[in-house]
């Protein structure tokens, strides 16, 4: 079985005018498919076909590039009207009108399920395990120690030109 596409569909065409006009131009009319054509009218039939088929090819070429070009400038400008959506709602609030006036709408807060919400904070406690994190009140807690020093009167030590590590400890005042 022959696959029909257009470049053979174009070549039977121009094979069939050829044919009428070296076998069939002694031939006053040809009864076919219900009307009668002269062999003329048949090839000029045919050519119609053939000139359409072109015009469609060349139609769906510059379609295609059209169409590239579109997705091309949708893909440039989808960014920016992000960035003008945000503009919008950062200076008139997400509850003004003015929103639908751009034809924006208000953003929607995201509705999680029960199941959602535990699996969100068994996750939570997993990741502040991990991290070692700490609320105030553990904080508090938290003590450092400082290294052992001379007394301020003490000056029979020469001063080492090593620099010594010092631990400082923060403690932030009770609110």
């Amino acid at each position: 079985m022959t696959t029909i596409n257009r470049p053979a569909t174009q070549a039977r065409d121009a094979q069939i005018i050829l044919g009428i006009q070296k076998n069939l131009q002694h031939v006053s009319s040809l009864p076919l498919g219900g009307a009668t054509f002269t062999p003329d009218a048949l090839v000029k039939l045919v050519q119609s076909h053939l000139d359409s088929m072109n015009t469609i090819a060349a139609s769906r070429a510059t379609w295609h590039s059209q169409v590239v070009s579109g997705q091309a400038l949708s893909a440039q400008l989808t960014p920016i009207l992000r960035g003008l959506r945000q503009y919008v709602i950062n200076a008139n609030g997400v509850t003004s009108p003015v929103l639908a006036d751009f034809g924006f709408t208000a953003p929607k807060k995201r509705v999680l399920t029960p199941d959602q919400k535990a699996a969100a904070a068994v996750k939570a406690k997993a990741t502040r395990k991990a991290r070692n994190t700490m609320g105030k009140v553990q904080k508090k807690s938290v003590k450092g120690t400082a290294p052992a020093t001379a007394p301020l009167g003490d000056t029979t030590k020469a001063p080492s030109s090593a620099p010594q590590a010092a631990t400082t400890t923060v403690t932030k005042p009770a609110s």
